[in-house]
């Protein structure tokens, strides 16, 4: 294993972003579908509410379709500081893991150079009175949405 490397995620290490706090780097090449790794963290049911002393600044929630809540807060590892690009080179993918609970694996959907920083599309789902420059990006990519919020779906 990589000397900067995290137990059970030798291919990526946390360090300083640019873009925001701490991000996820990869620590070789990967290609297209390289596992980067499975989000963890204690799960919350759809009925049940956070805890009281739940930070609503910095989070890392992860919303499944079936209505669960990880928190990579508690318990979680490395891939919850993934940060958010409009343009990402990973993707959350839910599967059914052994035991029939959803699991979301982190994947490379490209090539992706030892030392580039990981990125997914948060494509935040909130409440439709929301303003989205309470969500700002910071990517600083070219097609870049200026909003952590999905992007919005135009009926033609």
């Amino acid at each position: 294993m990589p000397e900067h490397a995290i137990s059970g995620h030798p291919h990526i290490e946390v360090r300083h972003s640019d873009v925001h706090g701490a991000g996820a780097f990869a620590l070789c090449d990967l290609p297209p579908g390289s596992l980067i790794g499975i989000y963890t963290g204690r799960r919350y049911s759809a009925d049940e509410a956070h805890g009281e002393d739940w930070d609503n600044r910095l989070t890392y929630l992860f919303g499944l379709s079936d209505g669960t809540t990880i928190d990579g807060a508690e318990g979680g590892n490395a891939t919850r500081h993934l940060n958010h690009a409009c343009e990402p080179n990973c993707q959350a993918q839910e599967e059914h893991g052994e035991s029939g609970q959803l699991v979301l694996r982190i994947e490379a959907i490209r090539h992706i150079r030892a030392g580039e920083e990981l990125f997914i599309d948060y494509a935040l789902n909130v409440d439709a009175n929301a303003d989205p420059q309470d969500y700002p990006c910071r990517c600083g990519s070219v097609s870049c949405r200026g909003t952590l919020l999905a992007p919005l779906v135009t009926s033609a």
